[in-house]
């Protein structure tokens, strides 16, 4: 008794004090524990989904392509769009595949500009046709292309025009003829710019 010394009175305040803080504590560890859990389910709800969502579009996408590629190539053209394997599809590279008939390029690559650029617009529509829109703006995609593939070209863009209005900025003469309309602006005054249109009908 001697040893323990002096009766400390106060030691049943201090112990329900440290008490009440410990079961505090407890209290606000427990409840990020839960947190944690809540958020670590939701996230595996949200990857889950996003994975089901984006390999259905994928997969619409990859139809679309098939069949705009070969719109705008030959039938006998060959190309696919493919994830890389054994990856989260989220985080997996894609693979455009694009081989002209007489070419097998190893790459997308090893083709020639305007075939990039006509494989480039068949992707291009291949995604708006999952999800349309009903203005679309194109900006000098017609830039790399000669004559034949301008034809090709402006043929999709009118198949696609009955649902959506393209705006086209160019400067080929042969894209400008597909058109219902054409705005061009000019500089007749030094430093003024002015717009003139052009709107054709059948008649």
């Amino acid at each position: 008794i001697r040893i323990l010394g002096a009766i400390n009175f106060a030691a049943f305040d201090e112990f329900t004090t440290e008490s009440e803080r410990l079961t505090f504590l407890t209290q606000q560890r427990d409840d990020l524990l839960d947190a944690e859990k809540t958020l670590l389910d939701t996230i595996e709800e949200i990857n889950t989904t996003a994975q089901r969502i984006f390999l259905e579009t994928f997969g619409k996408i990859r139809e679309n392509f098939i069949t705009t590629f070969k719109e705008l190539f030959l039938e006998g053209d060959e190309c696919d769009l493919r994830l890389e394997e054994n990856v989260d599809p989220l985080e997996a590279n894609i693979e455009i595949i694009a081989k002209p008939r007489g070419k097998r390029p190893t790459s997308i690559d090893l083709l020639s500009g305007g075939e990039k650029t006509l494989t480039a617009i068949a992707l291009l529509f291949a995604i708006y046709l999952v999800k349309p829109s009903p203005f679309c703006i194109l900006d000098e995609v017609d830039a790399p292309l000669d004559d034949s593939n301008i034809d090709r070209y402006t043929r999709i863009l009118t198949k696609f025009s009955k649902d959506t209005q393209f705006i086209v900025v160019t400067h080929n003469k042969r894209t400008m003829e597909s058109a219902t309309a054409m705005y061009g602006v000019t500089m007749e005054e030094m430093g003024v710019s002015k717009i003139v249109s052009v709107r054709f009908n059948e008649d």
